[in-house]
């Protein structure tokens, strides 16, 4: 019976999450991104970001977890990245105080798709939740594609819900939408509850 958990990562992770990022980006982005993107995307480049993310992180609320499936051998299989909410987490000309101090971003929450339905996500994303009430948060958000209907799926389940927000990048020349969930953290031994989303304008 394979066994999983969860735990900090270390710089010789690095190489294994650019990969995993790799991998899962040319499956689920396929219909998402454009195929020429994803095909140039440069794996030592990643590797060389992810080192700086887990050895030189920007504050100890900044965090990169990876998760494991034991069995014969270990297998890194999923990673998760988070930080306190900046720049990069506010919709187009909402104002910097709009998510308040007391708000973490989700960066990143992958699995690589082999290993899905394993509950590998739900460890990363469970281990994440503990980490953040730890350190003062009270909400937390995260940018989806809109065209991701399994990361949405799976946030939602987890009661993440759309907060209203929305952007797109700018990929190459072609704009992708996205949208931001939010949910509010639950106090120890609670399940996550909805956020309440701000009034539209």
């Amino acid at each position: 019976m394979a066994l999983g958990y969860v735990r900090p990562a270390r710089p010789e992770d690095a190489g294994e999450i650019a990969r995993i990022q790799l991998a899962t980006w040319k499956v689920a982005y396929r219909r998402i991104l454009p195929r020429h993107v994803l095909d140039n995307l440069d794996e030592a480049w990643l590797t060389r970001r992810w080192a700086a993310a887990v050895q030189e992180p920007p504050s100890g609320a900044h965090r990169v977890l990876v998760a494991v499936e034991q069995a014969e051998q270990s297998y890194l299989v999923g990673f998760a990245a988070s930080g306190p909410a900046d720049a990069e987490a506010l919709a187009p000309n909402e104002p910097a105080e709009a998510l308040g101090g007391d708000v973490v971003a989700v960066t990143d929450l992958l699995v690589e798709p082999r290993w899905g339905r394993r509950g590998h996500g739900s460890r990363l994303l469970a281990a994440s939740v503990d980490l953040w009430r730890e350190d003062g948060f009270g909400r937390a958000v995260a940018w989806a594609f809109d065209g991701d209907a399994a990361t949405r799926k799976f946030l939602g389940s987890a009661g993440w819900e759309p907060d209203g927000a929305g952007r797109a990048l700018d990929v190459d020349d072609m704009l992708v939408p996205q949208l931001r969930l939010h949910v509010t953290l639950p106090a120890a031994g609670e399940p996550a509850a909805p956020a309440q989303a701000a009034p539209a304008d």
